[in-house]
């Protein structure tokens, strides 16, 4: 019925205090195992805490059939709880569930401290991080589509008392819209300007994917579970200086940077805001402009802790987030980080998986051969005749494919190229065994 742990801290000296925190979770059967609450989504919880600047004084878990209406939690364990919130100064209790804004009200009144869900602490950490305008952009559109059922939640008292002819109350009475009515079309107001200047970011971003498509330059995307390591695997293949601490989303904003391989290529790594369980669906819809990105990716790189008891839960949260976004199709490369934290008999097993240590520098030769491979399996090798009056499309080749040998023979240029479907299809005049990208054997 109960798990408790208590956890206090005494502040040092000359140090701001971090806000007093109750962790609190519903193990519940009537709930997707997606919404309900274990030991690894409260430590997890635990971990968007003390990212966000909390500490957490104690845990409680609750075990009920179906969620209690009124307080999610039960009457009787929700005065449990608040006993031991005013016992320990307790200054914030955060849900590991989806609250309604009622069941938040509820609580607070019980609890007699701010009550927020998961959610609301996510939001709270990406306002935190986002530095540059595009994420400020987008971590305040998920907020104000978070606050605005809530905030027609908190009115609804109001609504009551007025339906029906009753009386409205004090202060509500007068000329002009309510205070409900206000907040709602300012926010409604806010959120389509909002949406307009991110479409206007999404229209920028589709303008310079086009000029990278132009230039042949293959993007890289990658991706992965919050603090798997995806901006320290950035920093060490591309030289970067992304910010990389151990802490969940630590990075926000994305970062592309380039590399040239050894055979001459030119790549684009793109590091992504990391993913989450539970990761609110209007804050996904926020980041689309930023996530878009995945679907125009040549090559995901699925970067997953491996030294994460629970590295199989979170490559499925990933996973499942891809599809969500469209990407499913895109060529992955699945990538074990953080194999030096662990004793390789105890690495996990995947079939075509890599092992690397991004922090160490391990494995970073394979994965690039690896990456340069995925990029060659959808090309193909060819070898024709280009008559010399029409040498203008060599130009062409070495702009858009690679071109292994060009030799001047009688006939004209003898060239052996590796190109894309696309290019393939412009030599079809010169190519015999020429065939539609559709058409190619696996």
């Amino acid at each position: 019925m109960k798990e408790l742990e208590n956890n206090n801290k005494a502040g040092m000296p000359g140090e701001s205090c971090p806000e007093r925190a109750a962790l609190v979770g519903l193990r519940c059967t009537a709930l997707a195992d997606f919404d309900h609450s274990d030991e690894d989504t409260m430590e997890e919880l635990s971990q968007l805490l003390e990212t966000a600047g909390g500490e957490c004084i104690f845990k409680a878990m609750q075990n009920r059939p179906t969620p209690d209406p009124r307080t999610f939690i039960g009457e009787g364990k929700a005065q449990e709880i608040a006993q031991l919130v005013k016992a320990n100064d307790v200054e914030l209790l955060v849900m590991d569930n989806e609250l309604s804004p009622s069941q938040a009200r509820a609580l607070e009144d019980i609890m007699g401290c701010r009550v927020m869900d998961r959610s609301g602490l996510i939001l709270d950490i990406f306002a935190q991080r986002a530095q540059t305008r595009e994420g400020k952009l987008q971590v305040e559109l998920a907020q104000y589509q978070y606050l605005l059922p809530r905030l027609s939640g908190m009115w609804t008292h109001l609504v009551r008392q007025t339906a029906g002819g009753g009386r409205s109350p004090i202060g509500t009475r007068g000329p002009g819209e309510t205070q409900l009515e206000t907040d709602r079309r300012h926010i409604r107001q806010r959120i389509a300007r909002l949406q307009r200047e991110i479409e206007n970011v999404r229209q920028i971003r589709s303008t310079q994917r086009r000029q990278r498509e132009k230039r042949e330059v293959p993007l890289v995307a990658l991706v992965g579970y919050t603090n798997a390591g995806k901006s320290t695997l950035l920093n060490a293949l591309t030289g970067a200086e992304v910010h990389a601490n151990d802490r969940l989303f630590d990075t926000l904003d994305p970062t592309t940077k380039s590399l040239r391989l050894e055979d001459g290529r030119q790549l684009l790594f793109s590091d992504t805001v990391g993913f989450i369980r539970k990761l609110p669906h209007h804050l996904v819809e926020a980041f689309k402009a930023t996530l878009e990105e995945l679907v125009y990716a040549d090559v995901l790189i699925h970067v997953v802790d491996a030294s994460s008891e629970i590295w199989e839960s979170q490559a499925q949260v990933v996973e499942s987030l891809i599809a969500q976004l469209g990407a499913q199709e895109t060529p992955r490369i699945l990538v074990f980080n953080k194999c030096d934290k662990i004793a390789p008999d105890l690495e996990p097993r995947q079939t075509g998986a890599l092992h690397i240590s991004a922090k160490k520098g391990i494995g970073l030769d394979r994965l690039l051969d690896r990456i340069g491979e995925t990029l060659d399996s959808a090309q193909r090798q060819v070898e024709f005749i280009l008559p010399y009056d029409r040498a203008s499309v060599l130009d062409m080749l070495y702009r858009k494919a690679q071109v292994k040998k060009a030799d001047y023979v009688p006939e004209g240029i003898a060239v052996t190229v590796l190109c894309d479907a696309a290019v393939l299809g412009q030599l079809k005049e010169w190519v015999p065994d020429w065939r539609k990208k559709e058409e190619w054997e696996e």
